[in-house]
């Protein structure tokens, strides 16, 4: 008897970490979701190493990842209306089969050696449109797929497990079919990965109610709703701003990192793919950490914790020229970032009000992707000046005095925030001096 407490000790803590995995229409999501972010990790690699290798130019590659996620800024916020009113599987159905056809283009004009810049640009717009649609509809879309609401937590913080796993074995694939095959191959997998998404959602039963939508105000009301909510909420204001900045000044080292692999670490694209899986086993290690936890209690705290982590993970990326110890500082800051990004993710899907729920989470992916292209722009415009070197130091610094700031205001955070967790029975009210002189009377 003793034994088999023991083994059901040792089965729980896994149990609690799949626990969203017990809704059918998730798993199915997960498992497509899963192989088709490995492809996208392998054509990011592929696509930032063409562009150096075609160009020589730090500029070029702040330009590509400016063009890729700008489309953010102005969509996402429009597509986390329209979330709200159409049927979010045939949204999904519509881009993903656009990014997968986008992805056969750059396939095509790889492998036939017309490749020119101005159309991995274009391309590149192109799969920010996409992708700027296609992130709010998913965040959202989660909601229906999961059965049991208490799972949500779980499910968001396993969605970001799926990204990192991804970003952990796509980028070291991705080197070593770069080294010796070339990019094209890179672009022909990510285009067949997209089957995968489009097959789990064809093979979902979703309820019918989860595909009515109701009429409601017209477009630009409703976002200016959700902006006046966003910025008089100061918990929600906070998290969205401290979430900009880091996007702004820390996340676009990833735009640098072929730099340092080829100029810094003297190595190829294998160096660049071994770099960039080590940030993505960092994350991954944030995000399963998260998915262990019992409660919200704390990721205030937390948020501060990993922001620190991330900008000195960063720090030491730009000061080492040791491969282990790149590898080892691009851990912690995939550690950081992801930790940081999850956490928020987290934090605001508790406290925010649900009829709004669509709107601050489309503000969420602006703060998060919509700023990392004029963060990206500005990285290759000072890598080229300052050199990759000081880019990153002045990144991670300005990370550093936003976590400070951010900290300064956790008691007025947590005074907001504490009735809705009242509310919500994450927390206990506290019994007054009476009470408790009562309470102890009658015991005696």
């Amino acid at each position: 008897m003793a034994a088999g407490e023991h083994i059901g000790a040792q089965k729980q803590p896994l149990h609690h970490l799949l626990r969203a995995l017990r809704s059918r229409n998730y798993r199915l999501f997960a498992v497509g979701q899963g192989v088709s972010l490995v492809g996208t990790w392998m054509q990011q690699v592929a696509m930032s190493w063409l562009v150096y290798r075609l160009t020589g130019s730090a500029m070029l590659l702040g330009l590509i990842g400016f063009f890729s996620q700008l489309p953010t800024l102005f969509i996402a916020p429009v597509a986390g209306v329209l979330a709200d009113r159409w049927d979010r599987r045939r949204l999904l159905f519509a881009t993903q089969t656009l990014a997968m056809v986008q992805a056969g283009i750059l396939a095509f004009v790889v492998l036939t050696g017309v490749v020119q810049v101005w159309q991995i640009v274009l391309l590149s717009l192109i799969l920010g449109i996409v992708n700027a649609c296609d992130i709010p509809i998913r965040q959202s879309f989660v909601v229906e797929m999961v059965e049991h609401r208490e799972d949500l937590g779980n499910a968001i913080a396993l969605n970001s497990s799926l990204v990192n796993g991804a970003r952990l074995i796509g980028p070291s694939i991705a080197g070593l079919l770069v080294a010796t095959v070339g990019e094209g191959i890179c672009f022909v997998l990510n285009a067949t990965s997209y089957l995968a998404v489009i097959l789990a959602l064809s093979a979902m039963r979703m309820a019918p109610a989860s595909v009515s939508r109701r009429n409601r105000l017209p477009i630009l009301e409703e976002l200016h709703a959700g902006f006046v909510y966003a910025y008089e909420f100061g918990p929600i204001k906070s998290i969205l701003l401290l979430l900009a900045l880091v996007s702004l000044m820390g996340m676009p080292y990833s735009v640098l990192v072929p730099v340092f692999a080829k100029e810094v670490l003297h190595g190829g694209a294998h160096t660049f793919g071994f770099l960039m899986g080590a940030a993505g086993s960092g994350a991954l290690a944030g995000t399963l950490y998260l998915a262990s936890r019992h409660t919200v209690l704390g990721l205030d705290r937390m948020i501060v914790m990993a922001t620190v982590f991330f900008a000195l993970g960063i720090a030491t990326f730009a000061l080492s020229r040791n491969f282990i110890l790149s590898m080892s500082a691009l851990a912690v800051a995939g550690f950081g970032g992801m930790t940081l990004f999850a956490s928020c993710n987290t934090l605001l899907q508790t406290i925010l009000d649900e009829d709004k729920r669509g709107r601050v989470m489309s503000f969420f992916t602006v703060s998060f992707l919509g700023v990392a292209p004029f963060g990206s722009l500005a990285a290759g415009s000072l890598a080229g000046s300052i050199g990759p070197c000081a880019t990153l130091l002045l990144g991670s610094i300005g990370c550093l005095v936003g976590a400070a700031v951010f900290a300064r205001s956790l008691p007025r955070f947590r005074e907001k925030i504490r009735p809705i967790y009242l509310r919500m029975g994450i927390i206990q009210e506290e019994p007054s001096d009476m009470e408790s002189a009562t309470k102890q009377s009658r015991q005696q």
